[in-house]
């Protein structure tokens, strides 16, 4: 009688567990009965292949000693777009980098393609970012951002999607979407713009900058009264803007 007992309970409970897998097994089926509301699951591997060109900036005593540097990602702007990288040294850091200006950064100036927008690249360039700390002596607490008019939207956005990865961020004359502006109270902003701007209006960075600091943020916006939308060559000529930049590292406000 107990092994009959025991065979019972045995067998009770295998029908029990099967019942148990079918139910959770129906919950998500592909099969969806009419009038009825049924879990279902989603997967899907999908291979991307990411690509773009880019200027790349060794400081002077690079690879002399076993050092770390900081890095500069400068993002150009719209006039600058295309497949020719000299553009690309029209303005901003590259453009003093190539006149013989030593920054003392590892400055990357990738060049975002013909009829693109930063905005739309954050992907590629997170993932360059990623390359080069990668394959370069690279201090990672001192990771850096700016750009300029389509690259100030582009720092903006990059900055507020991948704000654990940016010491401090330059955007110039710039703008970004205003419910973004709390991701970036733990990154230094410091902001430029031309009061005569009549391409990029001065509340773009204005709004930004007010965004972060509601938030709790570390922002400040400066304003050069005369200036229109070219506020950046003052801006890059101005050694206190690296060594404000080199003031901060990433984790510290």
């Amino acid at each position: 009688m107990r092994t009959n007992y025991l065979v019972s309970l045995v067998i009770g409970g295998l029908l029990l567990i099967g019942c148990a897998k079918t139910e959770k097994s129906d919950m998500k089926s592909d099969k969806v009965l009419p009038g009825q509301q049924q879990a279902q699951a989603f997967e899907k591997t999908i291979t991307k292949q990411l690509g773009i060109d880019y200027l790349l900036y060794l400081p002077k005593g690079y690879g002399e000693k076993e050092q770390e540097w900081p890095l500069m990602m400068f993002l150009h702007g719209a006039g600058e777009r295309g497949d020719d990288l000299n553009k690309v040294k029209v303005h901003g850091p590259p453009k003093l980098a190539e006149g013989g200006k030593d920054l003392g950064f590892i400055i990357v100036s990738p060049q975002c393609p013909r009829d693109d927008w930063w905005t739309e690249k954050t992907e590629v360039l997170i993932n360059l970012l990623d390359e080069i700390e990668e394959r370069y002596d690279v201090d990672a607490s001192r990771v850096y951002l700016t750009g300029l008019s389509m690259g100030g939207y582009g720092t903006w956005t990059l900055g507020s999607a991948y704000p654990e990865r940016f010491a401090a961020i330059v955007p110039i004359c710039g703008g970004g979407k205003r419910f973004s502006g709390w991701r970036l109270k733990d990154v230094p902003v410091w902001a430029f713009h031309g009061g005569k701007d009549n391409v990029v209006p001065l509340s773009e960075s204005e709004d930004m900058v007010k965004a972060v600091k509601q938030a709790g943020g570390d922002a400040k916006l400066t304003v050069y009264p005369d200036a229109g939308h070219d506020s950046w060559t003052a801006t890059y000529d101005d050694p206190a803007l690296y060594e404000w930049l080199l003031e901060h590292r990433k984790g510290e406000k």
